[in-house]
């Protein structure tokens, strides 16, 4: 049905035959829908499907408000605002209202007084799904008048008295009424804030300034939080985490084929980055997320890898214009000049103190090994090494244009095998070419079966 032909006023919303039901009941239904036919509830979330997912699942089914607790950068945000999509996709509620009443039960005092003036002649909208989520960052100087709500003192001047519940300004809690709300990084709330979230969770109403107002909401509530912000910048007092039906631990990727598609979705590159790049940068940061010289605590976070794939891009980019490269595909030797850009993205323990380049740059090259045994693993690579039998080399870098690198070459035999293996085929160009030969040589000096040397900002590689 379009939302032309929608009904507009009670009494055509009471003859359409729609039945009233509640948020979370909304997200059940629609959730077993999905499953039911194999559709995707949650589009977007990667290598969550058999741990994360299962759970979150059974807690939206049994109807629980939930926090998603993980280290920075495992999707928590991401995940937390898929839910709206579990929503019907068009809901009635009375036109005008500031927390969505539903117009066969309106709650609010306002709405009720217009029911009893106009009866079934009572005006409705509809609203999107999109519009029914709301997220707030709980940041130390948030308010109860943010979430919950104050007394409005413009409508106090207007003539109205304070006992009158319509001087209530509403917060962002109750504005979400009939939908979902998420709260991100809830420890960094207040305690005394938090407190404010107890009658919201349990009893599904909310209190402003001692008023004697009781506002029935039905709304899931949805809150993020890192596991050190227990101890360290704050925590979730006891009373409200007993209040939250389900507990969700996420996760970083587990495999380096969810950690590639990730990279993938969700970089912005602004130049052509080979597959066998991205697991590069995907084992790169599995190997951070292992190291003994990391705070694992803080965590990799999952922006890490999407921040070097989208510079490797641009230094690839970089070399065009420099050199008038018509070939804008990145190389290997676009990655180790982006390392120094995302040392702030990554936590060192103390002892490793001055060491923070050195030791990005040894996982870089393990990364680079590893890509390498996957990727060629079982592949005669003895064309390679015979180009530099006669004492000849090989001079690349990341000022080198791709034309100039493969010029050196001459041809090379079972170089289409490994296009092949590295997803180009026969349809490999100039670009995809030199990245595959340039990998190639890397792979080989990092096994030791080439040398390798830099001379005037060159990587020359059988010196």
């Amino acid at each position: 049905m379009t939302l032309s032909a929608l009904p507009t006023t009670l009494a055509e919303l009471r003859a359409s035959g729609w039945e009233p039901r509640t948020v979370k009941e909304e997200i059940r239904a629609n959730l077993l829908a999905r499953l039911r036919s194999g559709e995707p509830a949650f589009p977007g979330i990667v290598g969550f499907d058999d741990t994360v997912l299962p759970e979150l699942e059974t807690a939206l089914l049994a109807g629980h408000d939930l926090v998603l607790l993980g280290e920075r950068g495992q999707g928590k945000t991401r995940l937390m605002r898929t839910l709206a999509g579990l929503l019907d996709e068009w809901s009635p509620v009375v036109q005008g209202c500031e927390i969505n009443d539903d117009p066969t039960d309106p709650v609010c005092v306002r709405c009720q007084r217009l029911l009893a003036e106009v009866g079934d002649e009572l005006p409705v909208v509809w609203r999107h799904r999109d519009t029914r989520y709301a997220e707030k960052l709980a940041t130390p100087d948030t308010s109860v008048g943010d979430l919950i709500g104050d007394v409005d003192p413009v409508k106090v001047a207007e003539g109205r008295t304070l006992g009158d519940p319509e001087t209530v300004h509403y917060g962002l809690v109750p504005r979400t009424n009939r939908g979902v709300f998420g709260l991100n990084e809830l420890p960094d709330l207040a305690e005394r804030i938090q407190v404010a979230l107890f009658n919201v969770l349990e009893e599904r109403d909310i209190q402003v300034r001692g008023y004697s107002l009781r506002l029935p909401l039905d709304l899931l509530l949805v809150a993020t939080a890192n596991p050190e912000d227990y101890t360290n910048r704050g925590r979730i007092i006891t009373p409200l985490k007993d209040r939250f039906g389900a507990e969700v631990r996420t996760h970083y990727q587990l495999d380096v084929a969810d950690e590639v598609e990730l990279i993938a979705q969700e970089s912005a590159v602004v130049a052509s980055v080979p597959e066998h790049l991205v697991e590069v940068v995907a084992r790169f940061t599995r190997g951070l997320r292992e190291s003994a010289s990391v705070d694992q605590r803080s965590g990799v976070s999952a922006r890490f890898s999407i921040a070097a794939t989208e510079a490797v891009s641009a230094s690839a980019l970089r070399r065009s214009a420099r050199t008038g490269d018509d070939a804008v595909v990145a190389r290997v030797c676009d990655v180790p000049g982006v390392v120094p850009t995302l040392l702030g993205k990554v936590e060192f323990e103390m002892g490793e103190e001055g060491r923070e380049r050195e030791v990005l740059d040894h996982l870089l090259r393990v990364a680079v090994a590893e890509t390498f045994r996957s990727r060629l693993a079982g592949l005669d690579l003895t064309g390679f090494t015979a180009l530099f039998e006669d004492g000849s080399v090989v001079e690349t870098g990341e000022l080198v244009p791709a034309a100039e690198l493969l010029g050196q070459l001459g041809t090379v035999p079972g170089l289409s095998k490994v296009l092949d293996r590295l997803g180009h085929g026969d349809d490999a160009g100039v670009g995809e070419t030199a990245a595959a030969v340039e990998f190639v040589l890397e792979g080989l000096h990092l096994t030791r079966r080439i040398d390798k040397d830099t001379v005037a900002g060159r990587t020359v590689y059988g010196a």
